[in-house]
């Protein structure tokens, strides 16, 4: 909500600023949005009215979030078939121990108080439990919010409870990250924290390379991706800290699989949006998006979700919308937050930084990337693929090494003047083995998006076999090809009664089609339907300008292969003639590689 000034922090001097903050501090205060004390009962469904009502400022997702907790309480007590009921007392269990028995390590403050949407998000994952066994309701939860939000302490405070007082015997408690080096930060925030409070450290044995509980048998410990043996953790409660580091799900899988002799385990993420935008955080925003935007369908109902976030880069411009991606805003050297900013914001890279780490609004790590976020959001359309049945349409593909990526496609002229992308790739076994992200490749196999082939290479007659079934079905009237390595699969489609048509990978030839594709992917015009691989992508694109100021595309890394967008601009370079008006102005020969 506004504050205390219509002039905007950003506009005034160093003097206006502080006394703005000062004011904005005290207005939160008085309205109970920041505490100083502990607070004298459980917030969690306050905290979730104050929302919703827009008493207190939030984004979108933490609006739908704290709807959800609403209407699931509306559930349980009015459908005896619900299964789920909230305990107030098991909620404020945790908040209680946390702030009476947990002392800080670090700073000025005495005590550690919860604020209002600590409160939500604990007493949320705590207080939901299966209404005839009592157990928890929530396996997972996912706390997405910008940095300096006082999480390490948070998550070191419920690792305290989790081990000693949540009711289970020998629980295994760990704090998970990418590296070592960050699983132990949490781990020694931890320790400290036993320290520091001498209840806990009559209770608790904290040694080096564990803290143990000997009443429960329990014990904490530090456990990173480097790792190599993780087998047979048995996890309890296991917090994975900045998840949007992590390019695959080995480490997540692991922890996952180690739950299955628990009765209630619990897994927390929490993190700040980043820069590896086909990781386990996207997807896992994706999920949240639309389990808290699709509520009657029941999505997922054992996963919470928190996503804090500014809701438009325009917010960026506003400090009073901060609070959006930064729930803890009050508690923050705010003033000093503003001139940061100030200061910051006229340096692309700072700023990008910002963006990304402090509202947590998904960036790219620089101004060349091909396709955003937000761009890609607009493209999340889904048609019926029968209603295409005997459409015309113009094909493509890119073969690449035969041992590695190859693709095809399909690419549909729309009536309202976008395109549909049927995409399909094939991946040798071999190479599939050795990636390093194996689990997403079975996830695509597994939606049809792909397909494993025996063997140490591609055999391209898996491609030719593509294109007569899709013949079977779609108006095929050409299929374009980059004439690299396609000699053999092009005489073969040739004799199948296929019309191709070369493509020389130059800027002549392809700087227009991928303008075009650009532009389209702006209006939210090109049509996937949600293919999470052609999804993949479209993301792994970067842009680099050459020496006559031409952009071309190439991939943003080894790893991170464009095959299937690649065989979609071959497609598009005669798909754009069935858009627009080819442009008759001339064009360098500018070349471009894809490998």
């Amino acid at each position: 909500m506004t504050t205390t000034s219509n002039e905007n922090p950003l506009d005034m001097d160093y003097s206006g600023i502080v006394k703005w903050a000062n004011d904005y501090v005290e207005q939160e205060k008085s309205l109970g949005h920041i505490l100083t004390m502990p607070a004298p009962m459980l917030l969690t469904t306050i905290y979730a009215r104050m929302v919703v009502e827009g008493s207190i400022t939030a984004g979108k997702w933490v609006k739908l979030a704290c709807e959800r907790h609403l209407k699931d309480l509306k559930r349980s007590e009015e459908d005896p078939n619900y299964p789920w009921v909230f305990d107030e007392e098991k909620a404020w269990r945790p908040i209680r121990f946390i702030e009476k028995k947990c002392h800080p390590s670090k700073g000025d403050f005495k005590r550690l108080v919860l604020q209002p949407w600590q409160h939500f998000f604990v007493g949320s994952i705590f207080g939901w439990v299966n209404k005839d066994t009592g157990l928890r309701r929530f396996r997972e939860a996912l706390v997405f919010l910008g940095r300096k939000n006082g999480k390490t302490t948070l998550e070191s405070g419920i690792a305290d409870y989790m081990v000693g007082f949540d009711g289970e015997n020998g629980p295994n408690v760990y704090f998970l990250a990418n590296s070592q080096k960050q699983a132990s930060i949490l781990y020694e925030e931890a320790r400290n924290m036993i320290t520091a409070s001498p209840w806990l450290s009559k209770r608790f044995v904290p040694n080096r390379s564990e803290i143990r509980f000997p009443a429960t048998n329990g014990k904490i410990v530090a456990m990173s991706a480097e790792k190599n043996n993780k087998d047979g953790e048995n996890l309890h409660f296991g917090v994975f800290d900045e998840i949007h580091e992590y390019e695959d799900y080995t480490l997540i899988n692991v922890m996952k699989r180690s739950r299955g002799t628990r009765k209630q385990p619990l897994i927390v993420y929490i993190t700040t949006a980043g820069y590896v935008l086909d990781g386990p955080l996207i997807d896992f925003i994706d999920q949240g998006h639309d389990t808290l935007k699709n509520y009657d369908q029941n999505v997922n109902e054992r996963t919470f979700y928190y996503l804090a976030s500014l809701d438009d880069k325009k917010e960026i411009d506003d400090p009073n919308m901060w609070v959006k991606a930064n729930p803890n805003f009050g508690l923050m050297e705010i003033a000093d937050m503003v001139n940061d900013f100030k200061s910051d914001r006229r340096s692309p890279k700072e700023y990008a930084d910002w963006v990304t780490k402090q509202f947590n609004i998904f960036a790219e790590t620089d101004e060349m990337s091909f396709i955003t976020p937000e761009i890609l959001e607009k493209n999340d359309r889904s048609i019926d693929i029968d209603d295409l049945r005997d459409r015309d349409c113009i094909g493509g593909y890119d073969l690449s090494d035969t041992e590695d990526f190859t693709s095809a496609c399909l690419e549909f002229p729309l009536d309202d003047g976008g395109v549909f992308i049927l995409e399909h790739s094939w991946i040798p076994k071999k190479r599939y083995e050795r990636d390093k992200n194996p689990e997403r490749i079975r996830a695509w196999e597994r939606a049809g998006e792909v397909t494993i082939i025996p063997g140490e290479f591609v055999d391209y007659s898996y491609v030719l076999d593509w294109f007569k079934e899709q013949s079977e079905k779609y108006n095929i009237l050409q299929i374009n090809y980059d004439p690299a390595k396609a000699l053999r699969l092009n005489k073969e489609l040739e004799e199948a009664g296929f019309t191709t048509e070369k493509v020389r990978q130059g800027f002549f030839t392809l700087g227009g089609p991928m303008q075009n594709f650009k532009e389209l992917l702006l209006d939210g015009k090109v049509v996937f339907n949600n293919q999470s691989m052609f999804k993949w992508y479209l993301n792994n694109v970067r842009l680099r300008r050459d020496r006559n100021d031409n952009w071309l595309p190439t991939k943003t890394s080894m790893s991170r292969k464009i095959d299937g967008f690649a065989a979609a601009l071959d497609a598009h370079v005669s798909m754009i003639d069935m858009l627009v008006e080819p442009d008759s102005g001339g064009a360098t020969s500018t070349f471009i590689s894809f490998r």
